[in-house]
């Protein structure tokens, strides 16, 4: 495939919806996945608005629509930035703080024994994103809850409610 910086956004449009590109295109094209998925309404990864708990000028915090575990969790900046390195202090301080409030109260809401941290963002069109996995009890501790399968998401209205009241006090 030609780099995807040829085409209009529109054609670009066009391609995912015939599935005739995917993710890696973008990557591969140099161009940032999740600020199209983000100018153009969810185009790429679907509407997340069912699934947002949280948002500001700064980001958003939504539910993960094919999760590794009930209650998994991503936020990400609005503004693109690649990785940690390149975050404002001023942001980075706002993200972080969140993500410890999401943290407890996904381990209040959810009934997790633990939520683990994760950004893994590696490359020249990485996009800022802060991964939110809990841990159950009947589940082992360690890396290995990074990669669980992956599974369909199943929106549970209460929680979700009680998620997106706790986090817009």
């Amino acid at each position: 495939m030609n780099t995807l910086k040829n085409y209009t956004d529109e054609q670009i449009i066009k391609m995912i919806e015939n599935h005739e590109i995917e993710v890696g295109d973008f990557l591969d094209s140099g161009i940032c996945p999740t600020c199209f998925d983000k100018r153009h309404k969810g185009v790429l990864y679907g509407d997340a608005s069912t699934r947002m708990i949280y948002e500001d000028e700064t980001m958003e915090c939504q539910l993960v629509g094919n999760p590794r575990a009930e209650g998994h969790t991503i936020i990400s900046t609005k503004k693109h930035f690649r990785d940690m390195m390149e975050l404002d202090d001023e942001t980075c301080q706002k993200v972080f703080v969140m993500a410890k409030k999401v943290m407890n109260a996904l381990k209040d809401i959810y009934g997790a024994k633990s939520v683990y941290e994760c950004t893994m963002c590696d490359g020249e069109m990485n996009h800022f994103h802060i991964q939110l996995i809990p841990r159950y009890d009947y589940e082992k501790r360690g890396s290995k809850n990074f990669v669980k399968e992956r599974k369909e998401y199943k929106e549970d209205k209460e929680k979700l409610n009680k998620l997106r009241e706790r986090l817009n006090q």
